[in-house]
C-alpha cells in the first residue's frame, strides 16, 4: 500500500519506519528541510513511561491559580479571543476529576511502557545511538505534601506494573549524588527505574537516515496546504510540490493537526501547550544530573544527554507564538542552579521553544477517522518522545490489518464521541 505520513517530526518518522518495516511504500511530507526540527528539537529528553500523567487532574484548576502567582511559574496563561483554546479548557476542567484522571493516567502508561519497549526492541535491533540513558527517573519533592500526593500516582503504576521506588532524601542522593549540595531542599522522591533518556532531535534524524535507506522518501521544505476529498475517502495533498496522491494518509502534524482537517469536518481536541528548554555544557560531572530529574514544584526536567544537560518544562498557553520569554528561561535556570548547583555553563546555554500539541485528557489520538484512508497519529503533549515509537507500531499494526499488541480502542477520536 502507498502511505504519505504528514509531519516529520519523533512522531511522524517512527510511523514512517514502522509503516516501512511493514512492507508499504512510504512518503513523508513536511514543510521543514529535515526531520525533527519543531517540536522534537529540544524536548525535556525523557523517555518516562512511569512519569506518563495527564496535566488534567483533580486540583488542578486551583493549582493553577497557585502556579500563576509563583515567581518562577510552572503554567502561563495569556488569555485571547480563540474559541478553540476555549473549547479545550472547557473539556480539560472535565477531566480534573479523580475517575478521569485514573483512567487517563492509566491508557498513557499502558501506551508509554509498551512503546519504552518497542523502542528497547528498535535499539537492540539497529544499533541506533542518541545519547540514550538506561538509568531512570527520579522524582524530587520538595515538601510532605507533594509525598502524600504521589499516592495516586502510586495506586497506578501498581495497577500496571510499573516498578517504583519510593526513597527519603538520602535515598534521592543515592540514585543522584549530584542533589547533594541540595540536600536540605529534598524531602523525598519517587524514583522509576524503568525510565529512559535521550535525544529526540538525534533520534529523530537518524530513524530517518534508516528509514530512507530502506525506501521511505523524504519531502522536505514541502508546504501542506490542504486534503481533498470525495465520497468519503481522501484522494490527495495539495502541496507546494502539486497534488500528491497515496492510498491512505497518515496526520502527524502535532499542534498544526485540527487546522488541516476542521474543512473535513473533522474536529481535533489538540491545542499547542508551549514549552521551554535550556541546554548547557556540563563543567562538574559530580554536580551533574546522571539521569533525569523531574522538580515536582515547578514542574521542571533536568535530563543528562552526553556531556549536557537538558532542562525543560512550563506550560505556557499563548497559541501559536513562539516568543522566547525571558522569564520562563529564568524559571529553568533557577531549576538547575537550585538542584545542581555548579554543575554547567549557562554562560554557554542555548535557549528553545516548542508547541507541544496537547489533548484535554492527555491521551494522543491515534487511529481512523470517518475517512476511511485517513488516519492519525497525533496529539502527544509533552510525551511525544515517550510514545513515540509504541504508537508508530500500534498504527502500523492497524493499518496493515494485523491486531496491536496492546488495547487501542480508547486511543482513537472515538472516545471524544467523534
Amino acid at each position: 500500500m502507498k502511505i504519505i505520513v504528514l509531519g516529520s517530526g519523533v512522531v511522524g518518522v517512527t510511523s514512517a519506519w514502522y509503516l516501512a518495516q511493514a512492507g508499504h511504500e512510504v512518503t513523508v511530507v513536511d514543510r521543514q528541510p529535515g526531520a525533527g526540527l519543531e517540536t522534537s528539537f529540544a524536548n525535556a529528553g525523557q523517555v518516562s513511561p512511569g512519569y506518563s500523567a495527564p496535566w488534567a487532574g483533580p486540583g488542578v484548576p486551583l493549582k493553577s491559580i497557585k502556579w500563576l502567582l509563583m515567581k518562577y511559574r510552572p503554567f502561563v496563561f495569556w488569555p485571547m479571543p480563540d474559541p478553540h483554546l476555549w473549547s479545550w479548557l472547557v473539556q480539560m476542567l472535565e477531566n480534573c476529576t479523580t475517575s478521569a484522571y485514573d483512567r487517563n493516567k492509566g491508557r498513557m502508561v499502558r501506551l508509554a511502557e509498551y512503546s519504552r519497549d518497542v523502542l528497547d526492541d528498535l535499539r537492540a535491533s539497529t544499533g541506533i545511538t542518541y545519547d540514550d540513558r538506561q538509568q531512570g527517573t527520579l522524582q524530587v519533592f520538595r515538601t510532605q505534601k507533594q509525598v502524600d500526593a504521589a499516592a495516586g500516582d502510586i495506586r497506578v503504576l501498581q495497577q500496571y506494573g510499573v516498578k517504583y521506588e519510593v526513597l527519603d532524601a538520602a535515598g534521592c542522593i543515592a540514585a543522584e549524588p549530584g542533589l547533594a549540595s541540595a540536600r536540605d531542599k529534598i524531602v523525598g522522591g519517587l524514583r522509576l527505574p524503568g525510565d529512559q533518556t535521550g535525544d529526540a532531535f538525534k533520534f529523530t534524524q537518524n530513524l530517518a537516515a534508516m528509514a530512507q535507506k530502506a525506501g521511505v522518501t523524504f519531502l522536505y521544505d514541502t508546504k501542506i496546504r490542504a486534503l481533498h476529498n470525495e465520497g468519503g475517502r481522501i484522494t490527495g495533498v495539495q502541496t507546494s510540490r502539486g497534488l500528491l496522491s497515496a492510498d491512505s494518509y497518515v496526520l502527524s502534524l502535532g499542534s498544526y493537526s485540527p487546522a488541516m482537517v476542521r474543512s473535513l469536518g473533522l474536529n481535533l481536541p489538540i491545542y499547542p501547550v508551549k514549552g521551554y528548554s535550556i541546554t548547557t555544557p556540563i563543567i562538574n560531572e559530580e554536580r551533574a544530573p546522571v539521569s533525569t530529574v523531574m522538580d515536582e514544584t515547578f514542574k521542571i526536567g533536568i535530563t543528562r544527554l552526553g556531556n549536557r544537560t537538558r532542562v525543560g518544562g512550563t506550560a505556557e498557553l499563548a497559541g501559536f507564538s513562539t516568543r522566547l520569554r525571558k522569564p520562563r528561561r529564568e524559571t529553568l535556570e533557577h531549576s538547575l542552579t537550585d538542584l545542581f548547583p555548579g554543575g554547567n555553563n549557562l554562560s554557554d546555554a542555548t535557549f528553545w521553544t516548542g508547541l507541544r500539541p496537547m489533548t484535554p485528557d492527555g491521551t494522543p489520538i491515534i487511529g481512523r477517522t470517518q475517512y476511511d484512508n485517513l488516519f492519525l497519529n497525533t496529539g502527544h503533549g509533552t510525551l511525544g518522545w515517550t510514545m513515540a515509537c509504541g504508537s508508530g507500531r500500534v498504527l502500523a499494526d492497524l493499518m496493515s490489518g494485523r491486531m496491536p499488541e496492546i488495547p487501542f480502542e480508547d486511543l482513537g477520536l472515538v472516545r471524544y464521541g467523534r
